[in-house]
């Protein structure tokens, strides 16, 4: 019998060793997995590379896995926001490595990882620093850069139900990175509200198959973070 319902964070978490890359979902806050985070947090690991969207909102969730020192390299679309401060101070001290990588490209970029394709061409980039040493070609009169598929050990995802078979629904803008990224790793951990019986999502609306899902925990959500 096909069960990939972990009964606790930890035991979810279990397989992640120092040195991991991860991916780690959500756009801001929207749709990031808090909960997985700070069962991260709890393992003390250290020499983690990290692929989001951005670096972190104020202490909540990211941020605060940035500020354990447990992240020794971001990859990232959008690095410094007005309550980035914990990702500001890491970088002006040398603490942590940046590569950045404009939205579009991060998405094609791990959605190629998962289909199983080799590096891409993208025009997005071209004649720029974020261009630099990567090989270009001009296609049909458009400049277009070389960009590498972006794999990872592990992706943490949060969905709005699963099921045992790891079957995944999202809730409105919370799905944002989540199935790209789920295709893009090795083990796949999504977190949900509520693990459901088998059939009771319609099949018709699942958005992430089980067959890239490896583990589903059902946590109870965190506070949202308040304004100072």
């Amino acid at each position: 019998m096909i069960d990939k319902s972990a009964a606790t964070l930890p035991e979810a978490l279990s397989q992640i060793k120092d040195g991991a890359t991860i991916l780690i979902g959500g756009f801001g806050t929207a749709g990031q997995p808090a909960e997985l985070i700070d069962g991260l947090i709890e393992l003390g690991l250290k020499d983690l590379t990290i692929v989001s969207n951005n670096a972190g909102n104020a202490d909540y969730g990211l941020a605060k896995l940035l500020k354990t020192g447990a992240v020794k390299k971001i990859i990232c679309s959008f690095p410094r926001q007005a309550d980035s401060y914990v990702f500001d101070e890491l970088y002006r001290a040398g603490k942590i490595e940046l590569e950045i990588v404009p939205q579009g490209n991060l998405a094609c970029r791990m959605q190629a990882a998962g289909m199983g394709l080799g590096p891409i061409y993208t025009p997005t980039g071209f004649g720029t620093l974020l261009a630099t040493g990567k090989p270009t070609l001009s296609y049909e009169g458009k400049d277009y850069v070389l960009e590498n598929p972006i794999k990872a050990d592990f992706a943490l995802i949060k969905a709005h139900k699963g099921d045992r078979w790891g079957n995944l629904v999202y809730r409105k803008s919370a799905r944002n990175f989540g199935p790209i990224m789920a295709m893009a790793a090795d083990v796949t951990i999504a977190q949900v509200s509520e693990v459901v019986e088998l059939g009771e999502l319609d099949p018709e609306v699942i958005v992430t198959p089980g067959i890239f899902v490896q583990h589903v925990v059902q946590v109870q959500p965190a506070p949202a973070p308040t304004a100072a």
